[in-house]
């Protein structure tokens, strides 16, 4: 009988290539995946009203609930939010921004360009008092109006129509598009904060959003539970269906509940803690543009003088905390804009360079120098100088200031007390200069160093510890008031200079990673370098 002649070899190798592709076929389908997102990012935020809110993990919850003209992909770039196209004129200083026309609330009304308008307007409103105001400066007399010089309706904003918008500048902002990215820029039902008040954020019935998702559960000191918003103009691009944010502040407790898979992702891991969990591939460390620092009431009578702070500052082992204490890739500050912040060519802080020595042989020869400047100032070794109380919240930030409390007393002969507040009222307690020194660290919230500098002008609602230096608010109105990089980066520098050199208006102690657990299973989290966190296309993978 005729045929094709076929090898006993020939036959075993075809039936091991079935064998091969009908294993990876199983064990592709025995994979499974869940679209229900746990994660602990905090404690109960101080507010999730896009208008007043001031904290980093605020802005994730409401970046989820609200989305802006512009917002930021997959790859964080700016794209198109509910502006879907946008227009510049000439001379840089008008944005006409055409709406869509199926984006809606999440109860089904459409967004209309008047929601901009009563969002903008209200966060500039002296008498709504956001620490945030000063982020729509660039908007054309926005600055008069937070400081009551001028009505409400004179901000240069307007809606031609329901889908057009019209937004008018004071000059050139190079920056404007990402920072109207910024959850304070989105927009907001008048009908629904004049009929609930301040009470509009507490329940799911009541805070309406635009975005991704919706608040279905709100449950105080416990958990914000939010499920996809079917009513959003681009739902069938969101995977997560429902995302779970927890309010912990137990180390050990989120360990444990990544470890079990009760948990997905958590924030500020114990330091000690670290090493081990990198070993154990629970820890992702993440870029975060931002700096800890250590804000002064400079106007306190001990901390006005600048000759204190820098020997304040001088006497500070920064190499030993990021090493021994925090132990998460983070860089010891030499200046106050962090890393990987553009300048006109190149790195804003590479090309700043150090305002002190930070490496470790200089360190020496910075005590020396905190030694002589306290003695200048009228304390030698210390006499005469009252106990700093230092005010914190708890967790990792009590045993950073623990070694640098004892920097202090071993150097400079200065005895510190550690007051411990909740986290909410930290902030409220900086804010009303109710300390000495205190902690906090500042993200940029756009990628521009205007996003880092703008927080010690004097007038700023956030420069809790009350700098103000004349020359510096000059350099800062200079570089807002032109789109010439060459002029606004040069200014900023001359700006950071007064700063951190002149005055030490403000303790950079190191600039910041982001160390996470994150269980392996978690998957296509957006993560940003802001901060700013994305959990819209998150899965686990089981």
């Amino acid at each position: 009988m005729k045929g094709i002649k076929i090898s006993l070899s020939l036959i075993i190798s075809i039936s091991l290539v079935f064998l091969l592709i009908f294993s990876s076929s199983c064990s592709r389908k025995a994979k499974s995946i869940t679209k229900d997102i746990i994660v602990n990012l905090s404690v109960e935020p101080k507010t999730i009203d896009p208008s007043l809110n001031a904290q980093i993990y605020g802005v994730i919850y409401i970046s989820h609930i609200f989305e802006g003209l512009t917002v930021r992909d997959k790859n964080n770039d700016i794209v198109p939010g509910v502006a879907e196209r946008w227009e510049i004129s000439e001379d840089g200083k008008t944005y006409t921004f055409f709406l869509r026309t199926n984006s809606t609330w999440s109860d089904g009304k459409p967004v209309v360009a008047q929601d901009f308008v009563y969002s903008w307007q209200r966060q500039v409103d002296p008498k709504v008092a956001s620490e945030y105001s000063y982020q729509h400066e660039p908007v054309k007399n926005a600055m008069a109006i937070t400081r009551g010089e001028m009505p409400v309706d004179t901000l240069g904003i307007k809606a031609i129509d329901d889908h057009t918008l019209v937004v008018e500048l004071e000059a050139p902002t190079a920056y404007f598009l990402e920072v109207i990215a910024f959850p304070t820029f989105a927009p907001l039902r008048k009908d629904i904060i004049d009929q609930y008040g301040d009470k509009w954020t507490l329940s799911p019935d009541t805070y309406i959003g635009n975005g991704p998702y919706i608040m279905s559960e709100r449950n105080i000191d416990e958990n914000i539970i939010m499920v996809k918003n079917t009513n959003y103009w681009n739902a069938k691009t969101i995977v997560a269906e429902k995302i779970t944010f927890m309010f912990m502040q137990n180390g050990a407790a989120a360990i444990a509940g990544i470890k079990d898979g009760t948990l997905h992702m958590a924030y500020e891991p114990p330091q000690q803690d670290i090493p081990n969990l990198m070993q154990e591939d629970l820890i992702q460390i993440k870029p975060l543009i931002a700096t800890y620092y250590y804000p002064i009431n400079v106007t306190n009578q001990y901390l006005k003088d600048p000759r204190v702070r820098k020997a304040l500052s001088l006497a500070i082992d920064r190499n030993y905390i990021v090493e021994n204490v925090t132990k998460g890739g983070q860089k010891p500050a030499g200046g106050w804009v962090p890393y990987a912040v553009n300048d006109i060519n190149g790195d804003f802080r590479v090309n700043g360079g150090d305002f002190y020595d930070i490496s470790k042989n200089g360190y020496s020869n910075n005590v020396e120098m905190a030694k002589k400047l306290l003695a200048e100032a009228g304390y030698p070794n210390g006499e005469g100088f009252p106990v700093i109380e230092f005010k914190t919240d708890p967790g990792n930030h009590v045993g950073i200031f623990e070694a640098v409390q004892q920097m202090w007393k071993e150097h400079l002969n200065i005895d510190s007390t550690i007051t411990q507040i909740d986290n909410a009222l930290l902030g409220q307690t900086l804010l009303e200069k109710n300390f000495m020194i205190g902690r906090l660290y500042w993200s940029a919230d756009y990628s521009d160093p205007m996003s880092m500098m703008s927080l010690f002008t004097s007038y700023n609602t956030q420069n809790n510890g009350g700098y103000s230096n004349q020359r510096y608010d000059e350099f800062i109105a200079q570089a807002m008031s032109t789109d010439d990089n060459e002029v606004r980066m040069k200014a900023m520098h001359e700006a950071e200079k007064i700063l951190i050199e002149e005055d030490m208006g403000a303790i950079p102690l190191y600039f910041f990673t982001e160390p996470l657990l994150v269980s392996p299973k978690l998957k296509d989290v957006v993560y940003n370098p802001l901060g700013f966190h994305k959990f819209f296309y998150a899965y686990l993978e089981n």
